[in-house]
């Protein structure tokens, strides 16, 4: 079933105006820019020296980029609905801008439903991907009507017949191929080979409806083959449930691992490839997908100001405001390469970017007073003082999401000014 969505590849006005007048965004302040190499840095100084002096971090979202995504998910998988994971970013302006744009959301507790339904997504636009949730929590999902969910197990089984006896669940599957993924999930969830049948048959005793099959081939996949694999094995529990004689599953969940970029081009030639070859003309058939960093990543940049300078012959050695126990943590679990842009505000206001000035081998550190906390070693950066920034862009995914307030410094406090670019 392939979803309503904006045509164009580039954002236009129209699709911009139509997001901003959504609820969540409605009223709110949103800066344009100009979409090229310069623009997201003028647009960040541009904040640092208006009227309210800033010190903190800050974060930048492009509504633009979120619209332009759409329309290539729209283009490269129509017949795919994208279920956004909330986990990766769940900052409140992300969410009303893909609701606004037909997105539905993969929510993974009761705070992630709870953050949906707030800006007026209705419950069955809401998927309850995990496979293993507390008690309390399936109540929930029961009182506020989200009636689709995940399993892996027969005490998940037991569970939803208990509490929630109307959800209808999707068998999670171990993907036979982790696609080489930045972070691979299938050490904790998914059902092996010889467990499907079984698990089927516990559905089937319970009364529980099984609508469908799921897999993730994990987050950040970097081998496309991993898809078609995961879509073979799909077909096998639709047949194996055929042969049992329970209703026909009609849902395949093809999960995450998406990136923006070459690797997205080549993940929809798969996926259309094997949903061709495993499911052609299946009846009633709907695809759906649970993508987070595609969406996210790109969207955001991260602006951090330098609070301390060391100098030591060659090198020099910087102190951010936020770091590794922040939104740096993405570096430790999220595999991460973190890439930054100095922006000399203080020490260089006639070249703030501080072209063609000599660099030196840097290091950076994050604000705590622990030694893991080293952002970068090595980076080449121009010399910069105190009060000068570093720019860090491709900051949305399992970044503040993941932070902690660790030594008091409050990822959570970190704000998010709202832009949209432009190609004009």
């Amino acid at each position: 079933m392939a979803l309503e969505l904006m045509s164009a590849v580039e954002p236009s006005p129209k699709s911009i105006y139509a997001v901003l007048g959504a609820p969540g965004l409605k009223g709110k302040k949103v800066s344009s820019f100009e979409k090229d190499s310069k623009g997201v840095l003028n647009l960040v100084q541009s904040i640092i020296n208006g009227k309210q002096e800033v010190e903190d971090p800050f974060y930048v979202l492009d509504i633009g980029v979120v619209v332009g995504l759409m329309d290539k998910w729209a283009h490269g998988l129509p017949d795919v609905q994208p279920f956004y994971a909330v986990k990766c970013n769940p900052e409140p302006a992300l969410l009303s801008t893909l609701a606004a744009l037909g997105a539905g959301f993969d929510c993974a507790s009761r705070a992630e439903i709870e953050a949906v339904l707030n800006i007026g997504v209705p419950a069955d636009r809401i998927v309850y991907a995990n496979p293993c949730k507390a008690e309390a929590q399936i109540k929930y999902a029961a009182k506020v009507g989200v009636n689709l969910t995940t399993f892996d197990s027969k005490d998940e089984i037991e569970k939803i017949c208990k509490w929630h006896p109307r959800c209808a669940v999707l068998i999670r599957l171990k993907a036979p191929d982790d696609g080489e993924a930045r972070c691979p999930l299938g050490p904790k969830y998914g059902a092996l080979p010889e467990e499907v049948i079984p698990l089927l048959q516990a559905a089937q005793v319970a009364g529980v409806a099984v609508a469908g099959v799921s897999f993730h081939v994990g987050s950040g996949a970097t081998h496309m083959g991993a898809y078609r694999g995961a879509i073979a094995a799909a077909k096998e529990v639709f047949d194996a449930a055929q042969q049992l004689g329970m209703p026909r599953l009609h849902i395949l969940n093809i999960g995450g691992g998406f990136t923006a970029g070459l690797q997205f081009d080549e993940a929809t030639v798969a996926v259309k490839a094997a949903v061709q070859e495993h499911f052609p003309g299946e009846p009633g058939l709907k695809l759906m997908a649970e993508p987070g960093r595609f969406f996210a990543e790109t969207a955001f940049t991260l602006a951090t100001n330098i609070i301390g300078k060391r100098v030591r012959g060659d090198l020099r050695e910087y102190w951010i405001n936020d770091g590794i126990y922040g939104s740096m943590n993405c570096i430790l679990y999220d595999h991460a390469t973190v890439t930054a842009l100095p922006l000399a505000c203080t020490s260089n206001r006639t070249n703030p970017t501080c072209r063609g000035l000599r660099t030196y081998a840097s290091t950076v550190f994050g604000p705590t007073c622990d030694a893991l906390d080293t952002v970068m070693v090595g980076h080449q950066l121009p010399e910069l003082v105190v009060n000068d920034w570093l720019v860090f862009p491709n900051m949305g995914a399992y970044t503040a999401s993941a932070g902690s307030n660790f030594n008091g410094f409050a990822t959570s406090t970190i704000r998010t000014h709202l832009a949209y670019s432009n190609t004009s």
